[in-house]
């Protein structure tokens, strides 16, 4: 099961995309407002492996947070059958250091997908996944009037282990 190394949002950044998961939620989309877990929270995945071992962990908990996380406009990923609305995660300098710090730390972890690794990595928010071509048609209607870009900070950099089922808060701003 996956392991995934996370930025969370401070206050102001995470209320703001609670308030898009629900526009998205009330007009009955798949929104991450319905992902009903006590973890869920608003956050950019950093890293993603199979397994991780505390030495990667201990590295991970070392690397330096990013001051400041600006989001900016929606941003879709097309599957096969369905899509992914998301918000996009201006790529600061700091930003990308934090990313390849993680990158570095899960070196040699397994399973860990391309699409996550530096010069391939796209950051980003989920807002809703799953979205067949009239939902996701009906969601950037709904979205349309978002704020093109939020500026914020990142407030704890954690770790879900989904197979503990269990969020481990590694450094905290």
């Amino acid at each position: 099961m996956p392991q995934t190394i996370e930025l969370t949002l401070d206050d102001e950044l995470d209320s703001a995309v609670r308030a898009e998961w629900d526009v998205l939620a009330s007009a009955g989309l798949p929104s991450q407002a319905l992902h009903l877990g006590i973890t869920n929270a608003p956050h950019v995945t950093l890293g993603v492996a199979s397994a991780l071992d505390a030495g990667a962990t201990g590295r991970i908990a070392a690397v330096t947070l990013p001051d400041q996380i600006r989001l900016g406009g929606l941003l879709v990923f097309r599957g096969r059958r369905s899509s992914v609305v998301s918000r996009a995660v201006i790529p600061s300098a700091a930003l990308l250091a934090t990313h390849a710090a993680v990158d570095e730390a899960m070196a040699g972890a397994p399973g860990r997908p391309d699409l996550t690794l530096p010069g391939r990595w796209t950051p980003h928010v989920t807002l809703a996944r799953r979205l067949d071509d009239a939902g996701l048609s009906q969601a950037l209607d709904l979205l349309a009037d978002v704020p093109r870009e939020l500026v914020g900070a990142p407030v704890e950099l954690r770790h879900w282990d989904s197979d503990a089922k269990a969020v481990h808060v590694l450094r905290t701003r």
